[in-house]
């Protein structure tokens, strides 16, 4: 539509809101995304023109050597424009109804590789909620001293899902859909994972 089209172009917004954003580099990085700090005033953008969930990469994490290089490059840009995203969405008077999740897909090893990197590490990892009608500024979990488990009140992946999902008014106890076989699976393992009490 022409609505959604119209969205797409950051253009149209002062300048003064872009450079907060910050731009970044359409450049991809390997096989990860571009650092286009842009894509996150679109993400915004695309919310107020009716579209339900935004999904964004930015850049790539997988970081098996340079690793202090890259942080020192992509941090502060993730930084700048994740804070630019929930601060814009709370001066709009959005942020109550819009979940904003930063997440990667698992951590990265305690110690630093040979090539002054860090390699794959499923045993802990870490995200970033904010808005969403949330209790939110605060800090759940811990890991020991060195980083390689979590040491109190460790979180799984259906935890953070049942949570979202609850906040969008879904019943993981109740909704199902079909998988391959038609055969009807839960959301999450409801019986096991339930939102977040810190939360909601």
């Amino acid at each position: 539509s022409s609505k959604l089209a119209d969205a797409l172009d950051v253009e149209k917004e002062p300048v003064e809101v872009r450079d907060r954003y910050g731009r970044g580099t359409p450049n991809l990085q390997a096989d990860g995304g571009p650092k286009l700090l842009d894509n996150f005033l679109v993400a915004r953008r695309l919310i107020e023109a009716g579209v339900r969930c935004v999904t964004l990469c930015f850049s790539r994490w997988d970081w098996h050597g340079g690793n202090f290089k890259r942080g020192r490059e992509d941090m502060p840009m993730l930084d700048q424009a994740v804070t630019a995203l929930v601060e814009d969405l709370d001066q709009r008077g959005m942020l109550d109804d819009i979940s904003v999740v930063v997440w990667g897909e698992f951590g990265r090893t305690p110690k630093i590789n040979t090539n002054a990197g860090r390699d794959h590490w499923p045993q802990v990892s870490c995200g970033l909620l904010a808005g969403g009608g949330l209790r939110t500024g605060q800090a759940i979990g811990t890991t020991n001293r060195l980083g390689e488990y979590a040491e109190t009140r460790p979180i799984h992946f259906q935890e953070v899902f049942a949570t979202l999902y609850h906040q969008l008014g879904i019943n993981v106890d109740e909704l199902t859909l079909p998988d391959l076989q038609g055969r009807p699976r839960f959301l999450v393992d409801h019986n096991t994972y339930r939102p977040m009490p810190e939360l909601v």
